[in-house]
């Protein structure tokens, strides 16, 4: 897994919609990268509502919120249309961006977020995410950095 001080690999994607996304567009601005497994999971529903339930704030801190799974783009889709998410999910289905992450664990993805800051550098690390409170540690952390 890679760690806090290294520059975050850059990588493209397609996200919900099929258009391309790729995290050096976003410089200047705090990402939440975060892995995990499946669309429509319990864990991976909760996680991704809280963070759309959390969004407004954390935008405040000039933050963008990305999900990354091994599912399709046609999954993604309806993931959001369902749970009503506002925040980008992305198809790495060859599973390269979560090998590169570290996030590829033995039974698949391994929920883990990672906190970019402006500059592309990995600032924070979260290799095995709870989801239970998660987007408020989140928080927390970016609003420590933010205020520095």
């Amino acid at each position: 897994m890679l760690k806090v001080g290294e520059m975050a690999p850059d990588f493209c994607l397609p996200d919900q919609n099929g258009n391309k996304v790729c995290l050096k567009d976003f410089r200047g601005k705090w990402v939440i990268l975060y892995f995990y497994p499946k669309d429509n999971t319990p864990g991976c529903t909760a996680e991704a509502v809280s963070f759309t339930e959390h969004l407004d704030e954390l935008s405040k801190f000039n933050a963008e919120v990305i999900g990354i799974s091994a599912d399709t783009v046609e999954s993604h889709k309806k993931f959001e249309e369902k749970r009503q998410l506002k925040i980008r999910l992305l198809s790495d289905t060859e599973r390269k961006v979560i090998t590169m992450y570290g996030a590829n664990g033995t039974l698949g993805t391994v929920r883990s977020t990672f906190l970019i800051d402006p500059d592309g550098k990995i600032d924070h690390v979260w290799p095995k995410v709870s989801v239970k409170g998660h987007t408020h540690d989140v928080k927390s952390i970016l609003e420590l950095k933010v205020k520095m």
